[in-house]
């Protein structure tokens, strides 16, 4: 009984904290000072003054300004009126406007000359970071209404919401605002230089496709919240938002199309719909042209149509992921998950535009932190890519590298490592093995091919667990094996090759059933100063066949280091079977 009641307990305690949490995000958006709102279309010949008796007179149509309101973007333009409610305030207050419209905004009071702001507005008059902000001063009485009139919109404006502030509260919120904003283009720049850094670096466009869709995301909603003009006072775009802001958007479908498909390899994973994703990333920059050119023609044109190229470019490209993705593309599921709420964010401020959601205020910031993440999971993303392509090359070079049967370095790869060795100058000296095994031909003519095969195995195991990690192993081909030894000397050299004959033979492969058994017959040769490769596995080779002469299963030195040497050498071992 007593343990059915702590679960209860607990969720009836974060029930609680849930709830708590929601009336804290409400209280947070709708905090300020009350306000109820009118609006009309503007007419010809009106005057504030008029507006405000027809105000007075109810002659405007009521709306909630907490609550995101569009506005008629034909004829004239709107008035808006906003009504201070109790409990007024008669301290200096901020009127903002969130999120900032494309528009210029003019606020009429009876004590102070109007004021017009808007986006790209760089006056001395202090301005608000992601949102028009007008100061009302001490002068203004708390209860007279505030009256707004918004121009025309020549293009499509999102919804806005009203908020008024004391002056405190507007500077705590506006700093707020500015560091989270500020964090996210930042996380957002970051990432795209780094791609840019290393497509540059790697010779890789799949970065280069990366950093320009992240930059054009960022242009987006640097326009959008009125980044790019407060606080960066970039002063040159003025009068150029909508322009820039619809290229922005279709060169962003462009990179993201030439990503995507780099990115989640379609040709391999999706082929069907890597062609119609490469015309959807040329068709967007044309239409760029088009809306960028002087034509009012074809203006129009590419306004009607970059919509609907988005709209289908956006499911083309989710379509392709997705089918990436099931097939088998990693990186596909990278893309996904760092454009998915990217995606979702964008239908919801599509609803937002067309009159829907109109509570949810937080839209536009989640945009910004929806970048700033899409931009770190995509980064991710990249380096996954890079750690598995990187691992795909070393594989194909120990593939290339390694002998195939015995999996010890190829002739080619191991004379490209010691002519490094001996490249390097360093003073060490350095011994050189050159091995046969004895008896081989015999073997894989009585046992067959594969007989030979398993024995060559075993051999090149049992020469790499008897060797330095760091000694340089290779099969320098058939049944020959060379060993590059860095740093013994000629007497530790000898020992070392001594042991690998008692090595083999002690493998008791057999060879015929009369009891012969594989050995190996080693040549030694150390380094000279005019040595070269080449010279030094010559040298090895003809001090091999000298150990074959004195009767196999032995290891003998070059001539030149010991010309003394007698004419045969003792035996490694008892019960040689060399012939």
């Amino acid at each position: 009984m007593g343990s059915q009641v702590v679960p209860q307990a607990r969720r009836h305690r974060w029930r609680m904290l849930c709830i708590l949490a929601t009336c804290l995000l409400v209280a947070a958006a709708h905090a300020g000072i009350p306000l109820s709102g009118l609006s009309r279309e503007v007419r010809a010949g009106d005057t504030p003054a008029s507006v405000l008796e027809d105000y007075r007179h109810g002659g405007l149509v009521g709306f909630d300004p907490r609550r995101l309101q569009r506005f008629s973007q034909q004829g004239l333009g709107t008035w808006v009126v906003l009504q201070p409610q109790p409990p007024l305030v008669s301290e200096e207050r901020v009127l903002s406007i969130y999120p900032p419209p494309l528009t210029p905004v003019t606020m009429y009071t009876a004590h102070a000359a109007p004021l017009t702001l808007s986006l790209d507005d760089f006056t001395a008059i202090a301005h608000g970071n992601g949102r028009l902000a007008y100061r009302l001063t001490e002068d203004t009485p708390a209860s007279e209404p505030i009256l707004l009139k918004f121009e025309p919109a020549s293009a499509r404006d999102f919804p806005v919401s009203f908020q008024l502030q004391t002056w405190n509260e507007y500077l705590e919120r506006d700093a707020q605002w500015l560091v989270f904003a500020s964090a996210c283009f930042a996380v957002m720049l970051a990432m795209a230089l780094m791609a840019l850094c290393l497509a540059i670096m790697l010779r890789d466009s799949t970065y280069g496709w990366y950093a320009g869709y992240i930059l054009c995301y960022a242009l987006i909603q640097g326009i959008h919240t009125g980044y790019l003009y407060h606080p960066l006072g970039l002063t040159w775009l003025a009068g150029n938002a909508p322009l820039l802001g619809s290229s922005a958007v279709a060169l962003s479908l462009a990179f993201a199309a030439m990503f995507m498909a780099r990115f989640c390899e379609l040709p391999r994973y999706a082929p069907l719909l890597h062609t119609p994703t490469l015309v959807l990333a040329v068709g967007m920059p044309l239409v760029v042209l088009l809306r960028s050119c002087q034509i009012p023609l074809l203006q129009q044109t590419a306004q009607v149509l970059i919509d609907p190229l988005l709209m289908i470019g956006t499911l083309l490209l989710l379509l392709a992921a997705i089918v990436a993705a099931v097939r088998g593309a990693r990186p596909a599921w990278f893309f996904l998950v760092g454009w998915t709420p990217l995606l979702a964010l964008t239908a919801l401020s599509s609803s937002q535009v067309n009159g829907m959601l109109a509570d949810v205020m937080w839209l536009s910031d989640a945009a910004l932190a929806a970048g700033a993440f899409e931009a770190i999971v995509l980064s991710l993303g990249l380096a996954d890519r890079a750690l598995i392509m990187r691992h795909d090359h070393e594989l194909v070079q120990e593939l290339a590298d390694n002998d195939a049967l015995t999996n010890v370095l190829n002739r080619r790869a191991w004379t490209e490592a010691v002519c490094k060795v001996m490249a390097s100058g360093a003073e060490q000296p350095v011994a050189l093995l050159f091995l046969d095994l004895d008896h081989f031909k015999l073997l894989n003519d009585r046992q067959g091919h594969a007989a030979g095969d398993r024995a060559l195995i075993a051999v090149a195991d049992a020469l790499r667990h008897e060797l330095r990690p760091h000694d340089l192993l290779g099969r320098y081909g058939g049944e020959e094996f060379v060993a590059m030894l860095y740093g013994i000397e000629q007497g530790q050299a000898m020992q070392v090759a001594t042991r690998l004959c008692r090595r083999v033979h002690r493998l008791d492969i057999p060879v015929t059933t009369d009891g012969l058994v594989l050995s190996a017959s080693i040549g030694i040769a150390m380094r000279a100063a005019n040595d070269s490769v080449e010279s030094l596995v010559e040298r090895a080779d003809h001090a091999m066949y000298r150990a074959k002469l004195a009767g196999r299963n032995r290891a003998r030195l070059d001539e030149k280091l010991d010309p003394s040497a007698p004419t045969v050498w003792p035996q490694v071992m008892e019960g040689d079977q060399g012939g």
